[in-house]
Formats: structure tokens, sequence, C-alpha cells
């Protein structure tokens, strides 16, 4: 069973003090569990020996990479799995080329689209944004917590929250019986992605 409970999403390459890679290690040091490679700009090359190199450093540490929405980066990076959104390739077409043992995650982003998940198929939900995000510019209306909640209750799999998380309010989102939070900014655009990590570790567990 993949754990959730702090998945880093990554940000963009310049977002880092130091390059996405040393930061990406850096937040592993303090807690994060699985790793998500999303990327908006780059040729396919780049992107390519990014999603390549991260695969292979994470593999050090035994954490997934998942990627996001690029079902062909998966392939070819060989990685642990695929998040999609709404709009992105079929659940099941996605399903049938990655493979069963694959991590698949699905984004949520209104709980009427809970309907509609093949829960046979997908192994995990990213709901949010939870709060408004500056970090996503195509980004859904912000959905709260009692809705999140709602959410998790219905849910037939694990539930990630995403979308505005930071320390203060880490405890409450985890509190809705989210399975993690995905982090984007927050373990990003900080000088010490480490103590960042360690601090959301601390508040999921209520030791703040």
């Amino acid at each position: 069973m993949p754990d959730y409970t702090l998945y880093l999403v990554t940000d963009e390459p310049e977002a880092y003090s130091s390059n996405l890679f040393d930061g990406v290690d850096a937040a592993i040091a303090g807690g994060v569990t699985m790793v998500q490679y999303r990327a908006t700009k780059g040729s396919g090359r780049f992107l390519y020996e990014t999603a390549k190199t991260l695969g292979e450093r994470l593999r050090t540490h035994g954490i997934p990479l998942i990627i996001n929405d690029r079902l062909d980066l998966a392939l070819a990076v060989n990685a642990d799995g695929l998040h999609l959104g709404q709009n992105d390739i079929p659940v099941h077409v996605a399903r049938r080329l990655i493979g069963k043992q694959a991590i698949l995650g699905l984004s949520i982003t209104d709980p009427e689209q809970l309907d509609a998940v093949e829960y046979d198929l997908v192994d995990y939900l990213g709901a949010g944004p939870v709060f408004s995000t500056a970090t996503k510019a195509d980004a859904a209306p912000a959905i709260g917590l009692e809705v999140l909640a709602g959410i998790t209750r219905r849910s037939k799999v694990p539930v990630v929250a995403i979308g505005g998380i930071h320390h203060s309010n880490a405890k409450a989102v985890f509190d809705t019986g989210v399975a993690g939070l995905a982090v984007v900014s927050a373990l990003s655009r900080t000088a010490d992605p480490t103590a960042s990590a360690h601090r959301f570790i601390r508040a999921i567990q209520g030791t703040t």
C-alpha cells in the first residue's frame, strides 16, 4: 500500500533555492513519502531527462515517482505511477497501458465527480484545491474543509488533499480523514525543505 502521508508535487525548477533534484532530496530527508513530477514547460527531451534523473534518485530512497498528466512520459521513464486530471486520457485507457501494478491517481475538484470514478481502476483520488492557490494557474475554485471531508467519506479509495496547504492548516486538513497532504510551494519555495517537510509531519502527528 503506497504511503501518501506527505506527497510532494514538484514546482517549476526556478522555484528552488538550489535545484529541483536537491530540493526534492532535502524534502525527502524531512519526511516526504511520495513525489509527483509536474512540469508545465520545457521540451520533451528536457522533461524526459528530468523525470529520468528524478526517478533514479528517488529509487535510492525507496520513494515512488508519479508523473502528472503525461502517460507517454510515465512509460518512457518507467515511473511508478501516473496522476490524471478530469480532462486527461480516460482512466481505463491509462490503466491498460501502465499496467496493474502502477499507481494511478485521479483529480477530483467537485463531489459530483465521485459518481463517475472507476474505483476498480484508480488507487487514490487527489481532492482540491482545498484552499485557494497560486501554484496552479488553472486551478478550480477552492472546495474547503467541509466538502473535502465529504469527499473523503464517500470515496472508496484513499484521498490526498491538495491546494493551499501550509503548516498552519495541515492538521485541520489531515483531520478530515484524508490519507495524505499534497504540497507544492511550501516544500519548494523555502530555504530549508527538510525543516519544512519535518514541520508538516509533526503537524500531521499533532506534535506541534
